[in-house]
């Protein structure tokens, strides 16, 4: 039987080729003599060849230009400046007319921290295993840290992407990576009437605060990011509103309490400039709530950071609270713009999160996260009940510590466990107990018998400041006679995390400390995981729910206010000054070592680090 064929396959031609079929059917058809028809065909081939010729001969050239021009454009991981075309809005739309923006950061925070804090509160209050925090009702997205020079970011680069929705360089306080400034949401804010407020429970030069109102080539210039945010800035005085530590760098040198290199007096700039100073907790009550605040003002409530809500609760006649801080600095703020046709920008950082990380310390993370949600809380009952649209943003730059809500103590198989009762024991940090520990051995305890030290630390600090009865000799002796750069904070620190067994993978430093058999390694700052996005709701922040890059919720917060951040970024860059036009104002630009865009490659760093070495590229 013979095969059959499909209807529209090929099929072979006579003896003659199918151009012969062509040339027979075109004489039928038109009387031409197919020899004209063919020298006709030769011709029109030979111009058609000349043209596809010439076609792939520009088509050629273009492709190369357009990829010299793609390579010579800035990489897109430094992430795109504020576009609101890039913004997609939920039903509904963003608000029009006046409106507030509430950002929030968690300094440190990550998806642990909150899984960690939950179950410690359910703990501790007897609450049923569906009990959650009020962050975890408000849940969005993810976003993703890395920054220009390392897939592990610091909070300068973190906060850099969130003030100029810009990729940069660990170290970079708003800066981009070829060191120019970038605009922030909070100086376009301020040039376009809003009221701004930066409130934190760290310095207020700290990174995150200083990139939202300052420019540094360097986080570590303290001082001069202090003189900017009282208004030694390009633009003028941009904050209204700064509620925080870091008295220090305000003070001159001459001063009791100061930590500035010169004699500079910025309480004194602040007052020129019209800010109200407070720098108590007697000030801090005398504005009622924000009721009787007037604008602008400054408040400075420690000489560094404010200290661990473990410790702040015990001292709450000395330090504000940041739930306090935020109900009084959105009360201001909204009476500051009740009359306004615009309203008002703040950050808001739970900073010390961060800090709990670095140490490594359990019992200081739950309780810092616990009195940022109790501050988020305020926050969201602040735009329930206000007349003003506004939003509530809160993420974290990073996670810090690489903390895990287990611990394989031993070489044998782990429990699945870990104890939040280890944590309800303690009563204080190990940052505070590593300073009683520092008094006592500086003063009474100086003389002392080493038996007797030993006793007083197992009594007056691992007792009754962890709760812990069962100390070992070693973990004694690694308190009195600590390793050189293992602090006794540390120690403390891992005395509580390996009873309650939550384990953390670094501290941000090199080093080793020796426990016993086991050895807790400190390496690199920060673990590069997402971290969480919450906002007041979905609807409000649309653009933000699932997973985002970290410069995306920079470029969310000025589209939500219509802020022309761009614009912003050319005043600052038309600054310009010196023989090299570099930007003075900003401090002394970075070595020709130091790291600014680019991942790192391996350098045998498996081996411990010189202590003189952080391995961050910075000189210390």
């Amino acid at each position: 039987m013979a095969r059959e064929e499909p209807l529209l396959a090929p099929r072979p031609s006579s003896d003659g080729s199918s151009i012969r079929n062509e040339e027979e059917e075109f004489a039928l058809l038109t009387g031409e003599r197919t020899a004209q028809r063919a020298e006709k065909q030769r011709g029109w081939k030979f111009w058609r060849e000349i043209g596809l010729f010439a076609w792939a001969l520009l088509a050629t050239v273009l492709v190369i230009v357009l990829a010299v021009v793609y390579q010579h454009k800035p990489a897109e991981i430094h992430g795109p400046s504020h576009d609101s075309k890039n913004i997609t809005w939920g039903p509904g739309g963003k608000p029009t007319g006046k409106r507030n923006v509430i950002f929030m950061v968690s300094d440190g925070m990550g998806p642990t921290s909150l899984s960690l804090t939950r179950s410690f509160r359910q703990y501790k209050e007897d609450l049923p295993i569906d009990d959650i925090l009020v962050l975890d009702q408000h849940y969005i997205g993810t976003s993703r840290t890395r920054s220009s020079s390392s897939l592990v970011t610091d909070s300068a680069a973190g906060a850099t992407a969130f003030s100029c929705g810009r990729k940069s360089y660990n170290s970079a306080i708003s800066v981009t990576p070829d060191h120019a400034p970038c605009g922030t949401v909070l100086e376009a804010a301020a040039l376009a009437g809003y009221k701004t407020g930066l409130v934190v429970t760290t310095r207020l030069t700290d990174a995150t605060p200083a990139c939202f109102a300052a420019h540094a080539n360097l986080r570590s210039y303290e001082d001069l990011i202090a003189a900017q945010e009282v208004g030694e800035h390009p633009l003028g005085r941009v904050v209204d509103l700064m509620l925080g530590g870091g008295r220090c760098h305000f003070l001159p040198k001459s001063q009791q309490g100061s930590c500035r290199g010169d004699d500079h007096d910025l309480i004194d700039v602040a007052g020129k400039n019209g800010f109200g100073y407070i720098d108590d907790r007697a000030g801090f009550d005398s504005l009622k709530g924000g009721d009787n605040v007037s604008l602008p003002l400054l408040g400075l409530f420690a000489g560094g950071d404010i200290p661990y809500e473990i410790d702040r609760r015990t001292q709450n006649e000395i330090y504000p609270s940041l739930e306090e801080m935020t109900r009084t600095a959105l009360k201001a703020l909204s009476k500051a713009t009740e009359n306004s046709e615009q309203g008002f920008f703040i950050m808001i950082e739970g900073s010390r999160i961060d800090h709990a990380g670095h140490g490594n310390d359990p019992a200081a993370q739950v309780h810092e996260v616990l009195a940022y949600d109790k501050a988020f809380a305020a926050a969201l009952e602040f735009v329930e009940n206000d007349s003003t649209p506004g939003v509530i943003v809160s993420t974290s730059d990073h996670e810090t510590g690489g903390l895990a809500a287990a611990r394989q103590l031993h070489k044998s198989y782990p429990e699945y466990l870990w104890l939040p009762s280890v944590l309800d024991k303690a009563s204080h940090s190990g940052e505070y107990l590593a300073a009683r520990l520092s008094e006592y051995l500086s003063g009474s305890g100086k003389d002392g018998k080493d038996s007797a030290k030993r006793d007083w630390v197992r009594k007056n600090l691992v007792k009754d400041g962890l709760g812990i009865t069962d100390s070992s000799d070693a973990e004694i002796e690694a308190l009195i006679h600590p390793e050189p750069g293992v602090g006794p904070s540390y120690v403390f620190a891992d005395m509580i995390s390996r009873r309650a067994q939550v384990g953390w993978s670094t501290h941000g430093h090199s080093g080793i400390l020796s426990l016993g058999t086991d050895s807790l390694h400190l390496a690199n700052s920060n673990i590069g995981v997402d971290v969480n996005i919450y906002a007041s709701s979905p609807k409000d922040a649309w653009p933000l729910v699932g997973n985002n890059e970290n410069t995306d919720v920079g470029a969310f917060l000025a589209d939500y206010l219509d802020l022309d951040v761009n614009n912003v970024t050319k005043l600052l860059q038309d600054t310009k000054t010196g023989l090299f036009q570099s930007y003075d104002w900003m401090g002394d630009r970075l070595g020709l070592n130091f790291h600014s865009e680019g991942l790192d490659t391996y350098h045998g760093d498996f081996r411990k680090r010189s202590e003189d070495d952080c391995g961050c590229g910075a000189t210390h």
